[in-house]
């Protein structure tokens, strides 16, 4: 448990990718778009992406509490600052990592109406609900809680490190609907997980003792694969990374998108990704804990034939909560996203170079609305993001977005495209409100990428 603390802490101050891209999707034709949405149109010939530069995006979110709740200077002391951010928090709120690096991409056009692309990326996701009742109970202990159960099925979490490659093909059906789908394998070089979890800690005061405590009905799992070889955990960055590129767990996964014009000027998008598992079946540690025990404390009267109190008090506490460990497979599931976006265009029309050696035209201007949704263990997140695009020339276009979700309600994000031959940069900052102090955001990434694009 304190390696995984550990992972999160260390995680939430590297600043790792978000999930919900909504600066990105459907932006300038870009090619990382098509990971978002594999319906959604392209028209170029071909692309490369640089390696290791195609695209990198970075992120940390966080709910009910800031950094800066719990490291700001202020002269009070850190248990004083917990507190506080014990009494604001409850067991919904969570820290949420995620970073994805490009590691290589490509695409090429098949003929007019077929476009495929495919590559691999890294991606370390991991996300954790805030057990308030764990915290406050090593923080603050149990001597001024009597009679309050703290619940541990609050504890939940899930980490994961893989590897995924991917192949898609967008599949334009007629001049106003297109179609695509994305397979992907995914090799998960590290999984640790807890859910599910019961149970409660409860102190009352004692017949014999002072206090009597309970621990009632307990079932509380861990399970891991890839964290331990041979009862010794891995240390090596190599081993993990080595892994993710089918030398770890392996599953299987699915992206489907569409984009359909209502009129030449209204277009509607969806997608839905990740509709996939990994079976995790290599170097698996699971540990399950579960009974009843109820402790009164230890009375120290003497007896010459018997002085290991605190061995008798182990014995019976693995008899009445013993500890299991297996290594019997698991399955985890992605945490499948949803998009969908409205998009309405206006202003000067302008042609753009095509593939087939024709102009396409394009209006300069759009806004719209997008609807984003992922997943999790206890519910859905959502998030609601109005959008204003203006292509400045055929060679830059600009996106500015205002979204809100549980972190913000005025996150403001800004993105650039740019192409100098055939070079293209794309950068992307969301939440540019705090990044002059971003230790007190509770949502913070970045976005760039390096693509050449052939038309």
């Amino acid at each position: 448990m304190r390696k995984i603390i550990l992972l999160l802490c260390i995680g939430s101050f590297l600043n790792v990718y978000t999930q919900n891209k909504q600066v990105l999707y459907d932006f300038a034709g870009l090619p990382q778009t098509l990971l978002i949405n594999p319906g959604l149109e392209t028209n170029y010939k071909y692309h490369v992406g640089l390696p290791l530069l195609s695209g990198f995006s970075s992120e940390f979110g966080s709910t009910g509490f800031k950094v800066s709740d719990i490291f700001a200077a202020d002269n009070r002391t850190i248990t004083d600052k917990i507190t506080s951010v014990l009494k604001k928090i409850d067991a919904r709120d969570y820290l949420k990592i995620n970073s994805q690096i490009e590691v290589f991409s490509l695409g090429y056009r098949l003929d007019e109406k077929t476009y495929l692309s495919a590559g691999f990326y890294q991606e370390l996701d991991a996300i954790s609900y805030l057990p308030k009742d764990i915290i406050t109970l090593v923080n603050e202990g149990n001597s001024a809680f009597l009679n309050k159960s703290f619940n541990f099925s609050q504890l939940l979490y899930k980490v994961d490190v893989l590897g995924v490659i991917h192949a898609g093909i967008t599949r334009k059906v007629n001049d106003k609907f297109t179609i695509g789908g994305r397979f992907k394998i995914y090799s998960s070089a590290l999984n640790i997980e807890s859910t599910n979890n019961a149970g409660t800690f409860t102190t009352n005061l004692g017949d014999n003792n002072i206090y009597i405590h309970h621990l009632d009905n307990i079932n509380v799992n861990f399970k891991s694969a890839g964290l331990v070889e041979d009862n010794e955990y891995v240390n090596s960055a190599s081993t993990y990374l080595k892994n993710t590129f089918l030398g770890g767990n392996l599953g299987l996964g699915l992206d489907v998108g569409l984009t359909y014009h209502i009129t030449p000027q209204l277009q509607f998008s969806s997608s839905l990704l990740d509709v996939g598992f990994i079976n995790h079946s290599k170097n698996v540690k699971n540990t399950l804990i579960k009974g009843s025990f109820t402790f009164e404390g230890i009375g120290f009267n003497y007896d010459a034939n018997n002085v290991n109190y605190w061995d008798e008090l182990n014995t019976s506490l693995k008899e009445e909560l013993p500890t299991t460990e297996t290594q019997e497979s698991y399955i985890s599931w992605r945490p499948t996203k949803f998009n969908a976006a409205i998009k309405y265009s206006f202003g000067k029309k302008r042609g753009k170079y095509c593939y087939d050696n024709t102009y396409k035209n394009f209006y300069t201007d759009a806004f719209g609305a997008q609807l984003y949704s992922v997943f999790r263990p206890l519910s859905n997140q959502f998030a609601l993001t109005g959008f204003y695009e203006k292509s400045i020339s055929n060679k830059l276009q600009t996106k500015v977005t205002y979204t809100l979700d549980e972190y913000s309600y005025y996150n403001v994000g800004v993105g650039v495209s740019a192409q100098i031959w055939k070079i293209n940069f794309y950068g992307i900052l969301d939440n540019i409100t705090e990044l002059s102090d971003i230790s007190s955001a509770n949502n913070v990434s970045l976005q760039f990428g390096f693509n050449l694009i052939f038309n």
